[in-house]
C-alpha cells in the first residue's frame, strides 16, 4: 500500500466535492499519501504527464470537459494508472460505461464519506502495488529467460505454445507472436536421429506422468527452415495452486557441436590417428565377439601379427614423415588383402594385427599371411622415395591356440618373433614350444613377487607446469622398478604383470603411502606446498577397503587431503557406474582431487564427465605428440580443452616434449602440461632440488 509513498491525483471541478474529499482523507492511515489537486481536465492531464502519480480520482463534470471524454483523455495520457470515477446518481450509467472501458471503479457522490472513499482509494493503491510487483516480476523473469543460454518453451494443457524466449525463437525459427497458440509439434519438430521417424513429444509425457522427462539421447530438432540440430532437453509439468497440471515448460539446448566432438573423440579413441585403422581397444572388442560367434557355430578364426622388418632403421634414416607415410601405405595394402568382414588394426609403432573372423582351415590363415608378405614386398612409392620392405608375420588360430583374445594375440606375437629369428620376411604359425617370451614374463613375475620387500620399487616425480606462468603447480608420482639385473623397468612393462598376479593392490598402496609421506616431508622442509598426483589402477580402485586405505594414508602421513590428487583411467569410470560414483563422491568429500588420466583413449562420454566430480582432464600423450603434424590430433586436443573449460575442469597435456607442442597447446588455451620438455621423472632427492631451485621460466619459451 505504498510504504515509499503514494501520489493521488484528484481531478474534480466542484469546490464542495474537493472539500468533502479533503475532509474524508484528513486522517488517512494507509501510509504516506501525497494528494495533487486539479480543477480542470487540462490541469489534471498536466499532473499525469509529469509522472509519479499512483492513482486518479476523476469527476465526470469538469469546467473544460463533461462525460466520458474526460475519462478517455485521462486514459490516453496515463493508460497504466487506476482511475476511480466520481459520479452523480444521474450519471451512474456513464460511470458504468467508464468502468467497462477500463476504469477501475466508480463512487457515487452521495457516498462521498470517509469510509467509502478511503476504501475505494486504498483499493486503487493496493491494486497498483500488486500490478507493479507483478510487472516487475514478469520483467525479471523475461530478462532471466532471455539471458540464459538455453531455449525455453511453454505450452498449455492442450499442447498449444504459450511462450518462447529469445533463444527458443532463434533455435526453432518461430517468433513468439507467430508461435503462440500453435500446436507444439508444429513449432518444436523433433525426430529420432537414427530412424528419422517423429520422436515422442516430451511435453505429452511430462503431463501424462506428472514428472520431468527428457528426450532420447539421439534426438534431432528440425528448425522451421529445415536446418537440423542435435538437442538435449527436458520437459516439466506446470501446476496451479491446487496442484493440477496446467501445461508444461520445455528447456532445450543445441548440443550439435558437443555431440560432434564426442563422436570424434569416440572415433579417435577406437582408431589409430595416423592410419585410421581400428586400435587395440576396438580390435579386442571385435576379437572377443568373433570368438563368441565362432564358438556358437563351430567355426575357426585366425589372428595375424604383422611387424615391419628394420622399420626403426628406415624411420631414423629417412625421417618420421616418410616413416608415417610408409605406415599409411602398409595399412592400405593390409586392408586390401582381406575381406570387409575382417579387421586390420594398428597396435602402435610398426605393429599391425589382422583378424580373420572366419576361416575353413588353418592353411587359410597361412595363405593370407603369404599374400600379405607378397603385397607389402611390392615397392612403396613415397614422394621421391621408392621403399622396399619386408614383414614378419605370426599366426595363431582359435580354438586350436586358445579362445581368449589376449592369449591369441600373445601367441601370434610369439610366432612373429619366431619368424624374425628365422630370418624375417616370412610367417610362422604358433606352436607350443614358442614360449620364450612367456618364460620371460614368468621370470619377471617371480622377481616382482619380492620386489617391495627388497625395496626395488621406487617413486620418481615429474613436475606439472602452468603453461602461462611457468610455475610448478604440482607433480605426478611415477613408480619405477629398479631390477637388480635388468635395470629400471617402466610401469608399462611391470604393471600388467602385477595386475595379472594380484600384486597391483599392495604396490599401488605402497606408492600412494610413499608419495603422501614424501609430499608432507617436503612441506615440513619448507618447500612449496604442492599437490601430488598418484595413479590408481582399476584393481586398486575396486579393492575392498580402498577408501579406508586412502583415509589412513592421509592420516599417517599428515598430508592435507587437498594436496592429494588421484588419477583414474576412463575404463574405471565406465564400469560399475553406481558404485564408482559413490566412491568418487566419497573421495571428493574427503577433499581429494580427481583426474581422468589418458583422456580420449577410452569410452567415457560427456554424460560421465557431468555425472562424476572430476577436477582435471589429462590429455593423452599420443594426441599431444601428433598436434604439430597434419593429423586429427590437434582438433581433438582443442575439443578436449574446450570440454574441460565448459565443465570448469582443469586440462593437463601429457607428454610435452618439444617447443612446437608447447606453442600449440598455449595457442589452444591449455592451462597445464607435463613432459620431458620441462622435466623427466626424477628420484625424490633430485626432484627436491628442482623444487628448491625452481625451473627456468617457460612463459617466454
Amino acid at each position: 500500500m505504498g510504504d515509499a509513498g503514494s501520489a493521488l491525483a484528484v481531478i474534480v471541478g466542484d469546490p464542495g466535492e474537493r472539500q468533502s474529499i479533503r475532509a474524508a482523507l484528513a486522517d488517512w492511515e494507509g501510509g504516506p499519501l501525497d494528494i495533487h489537486w486539479a480543477d480542470t481536465l487540462a490541469q489534471g492531464v498536466d499532473l499525469l504527464v509529469k509522472g509519479r502519480i499512483t492513482a486518479v480520482v476523476l469527476g465526470l463534470t469538469l469546467p473544460d470537459c463533461e462525460g466520458l471524454d474526460g475519462f478517455v483523455t485521462v486514459s490516453n495520457a496515463a493508460p497504466q494508472l487506476p482511475v476511480l470515477i466520481l459520479s452523480a446518481v444521474r450519471d451512474e450509467g456513464l460511470a458504468q460505461q467508464a468502468v467497462a472501458r477500463g476504469a477501475s471503479d466508480y463512487l457515487l457522490k452521495t457516498h462521498l464519506d470517509s469510509h467509502s472513499l478511503r476504501r475505494a482509494i486504498r483499493g486503487l493503491i493496493e491494486r497498483t502495488a500488486v500490478e507493479e510487483a507483478l510487472f516487475a516480476e514478469k520483467e525479471r523473469a523475461e530478462v532471466t529467460l532471455n539471458s540464459i543460454g538455453d531455449a525455453v518453451l511453454s505450452t498449455d494443457l492442450a499442447g498449444r505454445v504459450t511462450y518462447l524466449n529469445a533463444v527458443a525463437e532463434a533455435m526453432t525459427g518461430w517468433r513468439r507472436e507467430e508461435a503462440a497458440g500453435r500446436p507444439l509439434a508444429e513449432v518444436f519438430h523433433i525426430i529420432d536421429g537414427e530412424t528419422r521417424e517423429p520422436a515422442q513429444n516430451p511435453m505429452e509425457l511430462a503431463v501424462q506422468q506428472n514428472r520431468t522427462v527428457g528426450v532420447a539421447a539421439n534426438c534431432i530438432m528440425v528448425r522451421r527452415d529445415g536446418v537440423e540440430m542435435a538437442i538435449e532437453d527436458s520437459a516439466t509439468p506446470i501446476h496451479d495452486r491446487k496442484g493440477q497440471v496446467t501445461g508444461a515448460v520445455i528447456v532445450l539446448r543445441d548440443v550439435s557441436a558437443a555431440r560432434e566432438a564426442s563422436l570424434r573423440l569416440s572415433h579417435l579413441a577406437h582408431h589409430d590417428s595416423l592410419t585410421d585403422l581400428p586400435n587395440r581397444l576396438l580390435l579386442n572388442d571385435r576379437l572377443a565377439r568373433a570368438i563368441a560367434v565362432a564358438g556358437r557355430h563351430g567355426r575357426r578364426l585366425a589372428v595375424l601379427f604383422v611387424d615391419i622388418d628394420h622399420f626403426k632403421h628406415m624411420n631414423d634414416s629417412l625421417g618420421h614423415a616418410i616413416g608415417d607415410r610408409l605406415l599409411q601405405s602398409v595399412a592400405a595394402r593390409l586392408t586390401a588383402c582381406v575381406r570387409s568382414s575382417d579387421t586390420v588394426s594398428r597396435q602402435g609403432g610398426d605393429e599391425f594385427i589382422v583378424l580373420l573372423s572366419e576361416i575353413e582351415r588353418g592353411d587359410d590363415a597361412a595363405a593370407t599371411a603369404g599374400k600379405i608378405i607378397e603385397s607389402l614386398a611390392e615397392p612403396h612409392q613415397l614422394a621421391e622415395h621408392e621403399l622396399h620392405i619386408t614383414v614378419s608375420v605370426g599366426v595363431s588360430v582359435s580354438p586350436d591356440d586358445g579362445v581368449d583374445p589376449e592369449n591369441l594375440i600373445e601367441r601370434a606375437d610369439i610366432a612373429m618373433y619366431h619368424a624374425k629369428q628365422q630370418g624375417r620376411a616370412r610367417f610362422a604359425c604358433f606352436t607350443s614350444d614358442m614360449h620364450v617370451r612367456v618364460f620371460e614374463r614368468q621370470s619377471l613375475e617371480a622377481s616382482l613377487q619380492g620386489a617391495l620387500q627388497r625395496h626395488e620399487i621406487e617413486v620418481h616425480y615429474q613436475a606439472m607446469m602452468d603453461l602461462g606462468t611457468g610455475a610448478i603447480v604440482g607433480f605426478e608420482a611415477l613408480a619405477r622398478w629398479m631390477h637388480p639385473e635388468r635395470g629400471p623397468i617402466l610401469p608399462s612393462q611391470f604393471v600388467p604383470i602385477a595386475e595379472g598376479c594380484g600384486l597391483i593392490v599392495p604396490i599401488g598402496q605402497w606408492v600412494l603411502r610413499e608419495s603422501c609421506r614424501q609430499a608432507r616431508a617436503w612441506q615440513d622442509d619448507g618447500l612449496p606446498s604442492l599437490p601430488v598426483s598418484v595413479n590408481v589402477s582399476a584393481f586398486e580402485f575396486r579393492s575392498a577397503g580402498f577408501l579406508h586405505g586412502v583415509r589412513e594414508i592421509l592420516r599417517e602421513s599428515r598430508l592435507e587431503s587437498r594436496y592429494l590428487q588421484l588419477e583414474l583411467t576412463e575404463g574405471v569410470l565406465m564400469t560399475q557406474g553406481a558404485s564408482t560414483a559413490t566412491t568418487l563422491r566419497a573421495l571428493k568429500a574427503m577433499g581429494v582431487g580427481l583426474a581422468i588420466d589418458d583422456f580420449g583413449m577410452g569410452y567415457s562420454s560427456l554424460s560421465h564427465l557431468n555425472q562424476f566430480p572430476i577436477d582435471v582432464l589429462k590429455v593423452d600423450q599420443s594426441f599431444v605428440h601428433e598436434i604439430t603434424h597434419a593429423t586429427d590430433a590437434a582438433p581433438i586436443v582443442s575439443a578436449v580443452i574446450s570440454i574441460g573449460k565448459s565443465l570448469k575442469q582443469r586440462v593437463v597435456a601429457e607428454g610435452v616434449e618439444t617447443a612446437g607442442q608447447l606453442a600449440c597447446l598455449r595457442a589452444m588455451g591449455c592451462g597445464e602440461g607435463q613432459g620431458y620438455y620441462f622435466s623427466r621423472p626424477l628420484p625424490a632427492a633430485h626432484f627436491a632440488r628442482v623444487l628448491v631451485d625452481r625451473p627456468r621460466n617457460i612463459a617466454s619459451a
